[in-house]
């Protein structure tokens, strides 16, 4: 059994702008693990420009936002990572 994930409030909004990305360009596109790591970075540094803190921020969304399955959907992966913002888990 594992612990649960405490989302920090930037993660929880980096999450909820990931999603909303997503979910608005092309959500029936397949959705990349390369993706999910280049947007995360971006919206990190977006939010906090090329600093630490913006890597610390970077190193947590990673941690919140899982792995990408096989054929998952943009839209799909968006519908999780909200969940996951608000608490939901499995």
């Amino acid at each position: 059994m594992t612990t649960p994930l405490v989302l920090s409030d930037d993660t929880r909004t980096l999450l909820g702008r990931l999603a909303a990305t997503l979910q608005t360009q092309r959500p029936n596109a397949e959705m990349h693990e390369e993706i999910r790591l280049a947007r995360c970075l971006v919206l990190a540094e977006q939010l906090y420009g090329p600093t630490e803190k913006a890597f610390a921020a970077e190193q947590d969304l990673l941690a919140a936002a899982p792995p990408v399955r096989h054929s998952q959907t943009r839209g799909e992966y968006a519908a999780l990572l909200r969940l996951i913002a608000q608490g939901v888990s499995a």
